[in-house]
């Protein structure tokens, strides 16, 4: 009981550090991402910190599963380091002994993960679609900041304002850059309003202005001044439809009518829980090191493992998706692979006077083929 409250002290000493350092650097990193999206004009800035929490969590999985992993594997292989694996040794304990407090341990990652993986990741998806989408149906000139030139949804005109009033329907000092079939054409005004027809399309009615077309060198160039002048910047918005891919889907409706995609977005979210479970049981072999070399050799391969494992899901999946290979044939093998590599990991590093060791077994082995040499 005194090891078993102790490792799951260091367990959880452990978690709460690596945790706190992998959370860490995937938040700066989607902040550095969607601040770059924010200030090219793809998504509002009023809603980055929702879209870095959405982002977040769709990626706390992978968080949940490599925390456990690498937590347990710390926390075997600091026992190795410091010899303490030798007295538990010593004192006819096995390897096999620290299963159980490994998977209490375990046990709320692979729910929590389990739980994200098939409810909160899809619902996450969604939301995140819903703002970015909600952002691509305002008009051009809301999206418009003060002062800084934003290019159109469409790609083929660039606005620039230089005052926006407060309920964004009227400007001042209006650019408008706009290039079709490899034309220019410039638009400078005094002011402007946003103007509604009865279709629900958007003007944007300028006075007090005027209009360039073409280069000022070429012949065909024209310069025009006008009083009033209209600008069609977005046309009658539809109704949110959201993400409709199997990733965004809630389970009930992944199960309905499946198709590849759908098989492969299930496939996925059967082997989080699975990967999470069999990772941190493969921590316990894999963090064996020599306290006389040093552990980098054992991070090194045990981060390789991940990696690969994770690639072959990825694989499944894709195959899948692309339905070269059939969901029921597809979901299992791996994990079942990876079990059984775990389970000769555990048989390999089995104390060496268990007599299912398999030095021991070939060590009977040859001790056999001796004697019958000698009777014969």
């Amino acid at each position: 009981m005194i090891f078993q409250r102790a490792l799951r002290r260091e367990l959880l000493s452990a978690a709460g550090a690596v945790f706190t350092t992998l959370f860490t650097i995937t938040i700066t990193v989607m902040l550095i991402k969607i601040l770059g999206q924010a200030a090219g004009g793809k998504v509002a800035s009023s809603d980055v910190v929702a879209l870095i929490g959405f982002t977040e969590l769709m990626n706390m999985p992978i968080l949940l599963i490599l925390t456990g992993f690498i937590s347990v594997l710390l926390v075997v292989t600091r026992t190795y380091q410091d010899s303490e694996m030798v007295v538990w040794f010593a004192s006819g304990q096995s390897l096999t002994e620290w299963i159980a407090p490994v998977l209490r341990f375990g046990a709320p990652w692979i729910i929590l993960t389990a739980l994200l993986s098939f409810v909160v990741t899809p619902w996450a998806s969604q939301q995140s679609s819903d703002f970015r989408e909600r952002y691509e149906k305002r008009s051009d000139i809301a999206k418009v900041s003060p002062g800084k030139f934003q290019e159109s949804s469409s790609s083929d005109r660039i606005f620039f304002v230089e005052e926006v009033a407060g309920d964004m329907s009227k400007v001042q000092n209006i650019f408008i850059n706009t290039i079709r079939d490899g034309r220019s054409s410039i638009v400078v005004a005094k002011e402007g309003v946003i103007d509604i027809d009865k279709f629900g399309d958007k003007f944007l009615v300028m006075s007090k202005g005027r209009r360039y077309d073409g280069l000022p060198t070429a012949p065909d160039f024209q310069m025009m001044q006008f009083d009033k002048y209209g600008v069609l910047v977005s046309s009658q918005n539809g109704a949110l439809v959201g993400d409709n891919s199997a990733k965004a889907m809630p389970l009930n409706v992944l199960l309905k009518d499946m198709d590849a995609n759908k098989k492969a977005e299930l496939l996925w979210r059967i082997s989080l829980p699975i990967m999470c479970t069999l990772l941190m049981l493969a921590a316990i072999p894999l963090g064996f090191v020599n306290p006389r070399v040093g552990r980098s050799a054992n991070l090194i391969v045990a981060l390789l493992s991940v990696i690969i494992y994770l690639n072959i899901i990825n694989i499944s999946q894709a195959t899948v998706s692309q339905g070269r290979s059939e969901f029921s044939m597809s979901w299992w093998p791996v994990h079942l692979m990876v079990l059984l590599s775990v389970i000769a990991m555990f048989a390999w590093r089995l104390k060496v006077n268990s007599d299912w060791h398999p030095l021991v077994i070939w060590s009977r082995c040859k001790a056999g083929v001796r004697g019958k040499e000698k009777q014969a």
